[in-house]
């Protein structure tokens, strides 16, 4: 998969600022979604003392949840951390990681935030512009907003809400379990995104396309760690 825009990432913080601003204008907050054979989940560690970072795409069958691909990248930590850019610091690896991907996702779930974000341009929606492959932001924690606790059952949501706007819900995956945060990252609506996260939980309060690329990722990384 290559990208279909193309910007630089060496540039400064206010650039950065600028480029998410005029980035966020180009986001579809409706379903784009074909029929989906198979979704991509992706993740990114660290190394806690260098700036090596390990980069990981793993490809799911839509219905069966298993993972049919997956491709890791060692790269180092280019962008200083700065909170709001995390995407400027973890998508070039991950780029680098999708041109080899042999299996075409049709919706890709983001273990961080899209639209639930101070400039409404995280990085599961920076990803799926540079793609325009629709795009889900699923969050452990709470980037911003104000909500309400959502309902016990399975797939309830309640909205979470930054300055009057709805930026993404607050989605329960299992009774009783604490919910998770679930934003538009491009090209599909919230709704779906919060039927795809709860479709892709069957088991466990995140979805295996979170647990699978953090699998994948941590285990490369504690593999560099013992070797170093």
């Amino acid at each position: 998969m290559e990208p279909i825009i193309q910007h630089p990432w060496n540039i400064d913080e206010q650039e950065a600022i600028n480029l998410q601003r005029q980035l966020a204008q180009q986001v579809k907050k409706v379903d784009q979604l074909t029929d989906v054979s198979f979704v991509a989940g992706v993740d990114v560690a660290y190394h806690a003392e260098s700036d090596l970072l390990v980069a990981g795409v793993v490809i799911l069958d839509a219905t069966s949840l298993q993972v049919v691909e997956s491709v890791v990248i060692q790269d180092t930590v280019e962008f200083p951390y700065i909170p709001g850019l995390f995407s400027f610091r973890e998508l070039p690896p991950l780029v680098r990681a999708f041109k080899e991907l042999k299996t075409t996702p049709q919706l890709v779930v983001c273990d961080g935030q899209g639209i639930a974000h101070p400039r409404r341009f995280g990085l599961a929606s920076h990803l799926g512009i540079l793609f325009d492959i629709p795009t889900i932001g699923c969050g452990k924690t709470r980037l911003l907003g104000d909500y309400e606790e959502p309902e016990q059952e399975r797939g309830a949501y309640s909205p979470l809400i930054d300055q009057g706007e709805i930026i993404g819900g607050v989605l329960r995956t299992h009774p009783n379990i604490k919910p998770i945060f679930v934003s538009i990252g491009h090209g599909i609506s919230l709704p779906t995104a919060c039927a795809w996260i709860t479709k892709l939980s069957p088991k466990y309060r995140l979805p295996e396309t979170t647990r699978q690329a953090d699998q994948l990722v941590n285990k490369v990384s504690a593999e560099l760690n013992s070797s170093r």
